[in-house]
Formats: structure tokens, sequence, C-alpha cells
């Protein structure tokens, strides 16, 4: 069972990371679906995002959770029924969920070049001009991305734009952690971010500040 790493984040929140190296039906085994969750994998035509799914009910099941206890609000967003928060991501080969008494979010985004392109769209790209070369302003743009991705579940408010509503504060590739922000229609919240990279792969994740921490 390939749980690639588990990370505790600020003492508030943990983060389990799957490679998903098994065939589906090794991922089925011991896994009991709902019959809407059935439906849903019978759905998909991609083996990947098939395995994708079935790999994030074995990371649930590391933190004693079975797929009865997930469900999704009419967002889209996914809750626990035991009232802690929950985010999933999957990338490729792959997974990961965090899960905190405190709203979280989590990306994984595979480091590819292509994201130079689309830069515009979420993010300043005159910002990252400074950087030394090519590779790393993809590995920074991919952070950021990243970052605006988990926020972006974490709020979970239609109509919320990456480039206008969603501001990460800049940092240093070598710090792996900042902090952002949301503003859209009189709501806003700040969350710390941190960035963990391996295998061509970033994953960014964010824990909302409490109000203690805002004071």
């Amino acid at each position: 069972m390939p749980l690639y790493k588990t990370i505790t984040v600020a003492n508030r929140a943990k983060v389990l990371i799957w490679k998903i190296e098994e065939s589906f039906e090794e991922l089925s085994d011991g896994i009991h679906l709902t019959s809407h969750c059935r439906e849903r994998v019978d759905g998909m035509k991609s083996d990947l995002h098939r395995r994708g799914f079935m790999s994030v009910r074995h990371l649930l099941a590391e933190e004693g959770y079975v797929d009865a206890d997930l469900y999704y609000d009419d967002y889209g967003k996914p809750h626990l029924k035991d009232g802690k928060q929950i985010s999933i991501t999957h990338s490729f080969i792959f997974s990961a969920i965090i899960i905190s008494d405190s709203e979280v979010g989590i990306d994984i985004e595979k480091q590819r070049h292509k994201i130079l392109k689309i830069a515009h769209k979420f993010t300043p790209i005159e910002e990252y001009r400074t950087l030394a070369n090519e590779d790393a302003i993809m590995r920074k743009l991919t952070m950021v991305w990243g970052a605006k991705e988990s926020l972006y579940k974490s709020f979970a408010t239609p109509g919320v734009s990456f480039l206008q509503h969603i501001y990460v504060e800049d940092f240093r590739l070598d710090d792996l952690q900042t902090t952002a922000e949301v503003g859209y229609n009189d709501k806003e919240e700040r969350y710390q971010v941190w960035f963990l990279e391996f295998e061509d792969f970033t994953c960014a994740y964010a824990l909302i500040y409490t109000q203690d921490e805002t004071k």
C-alpha cells in the first residue's frame, strides 16, 4: 500500500499523499462504496481517474473513515459527517487529502512548462521575470496556481476569480510557505499555505487562520 507521505500541519491538520501504483482491482479490494459513488466510478472512462478515486478511499481509511463518511454539498465541496473539514486532490499518479477542524484546501499539480502560457489568467506574470530561468518560473507558477486552487476549494463560493479575488503573498522558492487571502462579496479569509515538491509534482495545502491568529 503506497502511502507516500504523511504531514502534520501546524498541529491543526494532517496531509496524506498516495502514490497510485496499484491496478483498479487491487485498489477496490476491501473498499465498500456507496451506491452513488459506485455509479460515479463505473461511469469514469479514464482508468487513471478510477484509480485516483479509489486511492482517495484508501487515504480516508488511513484516518478511520469509510466512503459513506464523505459527502459533497451543493457547491461540490467535500465534507466529513463527523464535522471535520476535508479537501481532496488527484493528479496523474498522486492523490492527497487534508483533514482538520479548521477550513482547509489542497491541490497537487504536475510541473509542466505549459503553465507559462496560461499564467496571465491567474497571476501578474511580470512579477516572475526576475527569477533565474524558465524552470524556476515554471516551479513558482505551479506553486502559485496550487495555492490559489487550494484557497478556491476552501472558500467554495461561485464567482471567485483566481486573478481578481485570490492574492498569494510573494515568497522565495526555498521558503516553501507563504500567506494568502481571498476576498469576494464582502467575505474575506486569510490562509497559511505550504508547498511540497516531489517527483516533478507540486503539492500546495492551505489552512485558514483562526481568530486568535488574525488578531
